[in-house]
């Protein structure tokens, strides 16, 4: 059986909990420093991973932004960015976001058996639309990732992604950044909602790092053995 990918799972909040504000423009969580960390990280996995409404609402491009570590991928025989990939419950996505437009590597789009001929009418011409099963689940995602050679994959977001891999007890690392004010709407998206998480008063996560940069602090969680300290 093919081993599934190393899953780190990466997210900016503010103190009290939110990954973004109710406004139609995109909150900025992180500053520069930390956005260079996310893309040393970003150029050390093999797929990037957001769901479908990230995709819609916040329009990413998902690449490697430092020409030197796009280099030091080619000199590896990598593409200069990882793999992008998303999931959709429901095939809606647009072929001219981002996501699909911007660089040229592999896009894949996960989705359940109901919707496949919907996404592949969609985005199937500027992206490999594959059928997840039905329902679409986390586990059988990475289980094709493997398949494909994907060995570590990070998972941006957004909350529903984010709880998903972590109810499924999928994610091996979790890096936990906190912005330094308050978002105060109870109609702004929160990092995880309501789940089963297999971390609870009786099994704490481990804590193998806290640092500040900048102004914001990253708290990195082991959240499995895989996690080197």
């Amino acid at each position: 059986m093919t081993t599934r990918p190393y899953v780190l799972l990466s997210c900016a909040m503010s103190i009290d909990g939110y990954i973004d504000d109710a406004t139609t423009e995109r909150l900025l969580l992180s500053n520069d420093d930390d956005l260079d960390r996310v893309d040393a990280i970003r150029a050390g996995c093999d797929a990037i991973m957001v769901g479908a409404a990230t995709v819609r609402r916040d329009d990413p491009r998902l690449l490697v932004r430092s020409e030197r570590r796009r280099a030091e991928r080619v000199a590896r025989g990598l593409p200069p960015s990882p793999v992008k990939v998303t999931v959709t419950g429901s095939g809606d996505l647009d072929p001219r976001a981002r996501f699909f437009t911007v660089g040229d590597g592999l896009k894949l789009v996960y989705c359940p058996t109901g919707v496949v001929d919907k996404a592949r009418e969609q985005v199937g011409a500027v992206s490999t639309v594959v059928d997840a099963g039905e329902p679409a689940t986390p586990e059988a995602v990475v289980a094709d990732l493997a398949g494909r050679g994907v060995t570590r994959l990070m998972v941006e977001g957004g909350g529903s992604m984010h709880r998903q891999f972590l109810t499924a007890g999928l994610a091996d690392e979790l890096h936990l950044v906190v912005a330094p004010f308050f978002v105060g709407d109870g109609r702004a998206p929160r990092f995880v909602g309501d789940g089963r998480f297999p971390w609870h008063p009786g099994r704490r996560a481990r804590v193998v790092e806290v640092r500040q940069i900048g102004d914001v602090v990253l708290t990195r969680y082991a959240l499995s053995d895989r996690c080197p300290a």
